[in-house]
């Protein structure tokens, strides 16, 4: 079965990882951090060398920000320059969950996390051409209404650089089961997907965005994807 036949929707993929998080007993954060390793892996493999790049990482406050925090973890590491920015106050990813988990891990670490107010996006546009690689995690599957702002100008000046983009699941701002652009999206050079492509990267805005398509095995029990891989 080719990779378009293989894709599921956002409500599979939900029920995929509730399964392997409340039938297998996974806890979440371990699918969190394989996720974030198997990106890390792939954006180190797109730098010039570990000692010589700069990354930017954006997050959201969601589990797809969660898993920004554990690439930046890895990356640095293994001696990259990392700069996080988030999209909302570390106030609100703080107080629950696994990215909160991984966000107090960075802290820990006495990271610096800059907080993007609408301000400073310009500002931060500008830097952005000083980076190797910029990863998107700022939003995930779960993303239904039109990109907002902050997020919205973010989204704009990272399409606006010629710095390759790495999304992390899906490129920010695409509808997971139908391809189409909610306002505006990001236009990855490559996406690293989890447990298996979706749906929308084969439709209609879906190929312009997504760019070169990883699936990435985060450990998931494979007879999980298998069932709905029956049904299609």
């Amino acid at each position: 079965m080719d990779i378009i036949k293989r894709a599921l929707g956002r409500d599979e993929i939900r029920e995929i990882d509730r399964k392997a998080i409340e039938g297998y007993e996974i806890p979440g954060i371990i699918l969190m951090e394989n996720a974030g390793r198997n990106v890390a892996d792939e954006v180190l493999k797109m730098l010039p060398g570990t000692d010589k790049s700069r990354v930017a990482i954006f997050c959201g406050k969601g589990n797809n920000g969660g898993d920004g925090f554990v690439i930046a973890r890895h990356l640095y590491n293994k001696g990259v320059d990392v700069s996080v920015y988030l999209t909302t106050a570390a106030s609100r990813i703080l107080s629950d969950g696994d990215a909160s988990t991984n966000l107090k891990i960075l802290l820990n670490m006495n990271f610096e996390i800059k907080e993007l107010q609408e301000e400073l996006i310009g500002e931060v546009g500008r830097a952005l051409h000083d980076y190797n690689v910029i990863i998107d995690a700022i939003f995930g599957t779960g993303l239904r209404g039109e990109v907002r702002e902050p997020a919205r100008t973010l989204i704009a000046k990272i399409n606006e650089t010629d710095i390759p983009v790495v999304s992390v699941d899906i490129p920010s701002g695409l509808s997971c089961d139908d391809g189409v652009v909610l306002g505006i999206a990001v236009k990855a050079t490559k996406t690293v997907t989890f447990v298996a492509a979706k749906i929308g990267f084969f439709q209609r805005d879906g190929k312009e965005y997504t760019g070169e398509l990883i699936v990435s095995d985060i450990s998931v029990p494979k007879e999980l994807i298998e069932e709905y891989h029956k049904k299609l």
